[in-house]
């Protein structure tokens, strides 16, 4: 599913239109990405829980040329499933 057919999903499901679920589903995403930023989680109850989780520098290997190169420290996303949606699939 694409970020089209979700909105259509979610307008048909709500009993709203296309172009009003369009900007709620773009303000959650634009929400959650920035209390991410700015280092917080995002708890929904039943669904999961997106964190960020801090990744230390490393050492690495160029592919293409067998080189030694330094890995920068960095932030990743993460999300862990909540146990209502385990269940869910299972």
């Amino acid at each position: 599913m694409n970020k089209g057919q979700l909105v259509d999903k979610i307008a048909e499901s709500a009993d709203v239109t296309k172009a009003s679920a369009g900007r709620v589903l773009d303000s959650i995403i634009s929400e959650v990405t920035a209390e991410l930023a700015n280092g917080g989680d995002v708890a929904l109850v039943g669904f999961g829980t997106f964190k960020v989780s801090a990744r230390a520098a490393r050492k690495g290997r160029n592919p293409q040329t067998g080189e030694e190169i330094q890995i920068a420290t960095s932030n990743a996303p993460g999300f862990k499933a909540g146990k209502a949606l385990k269940d869910a699939l299972n």
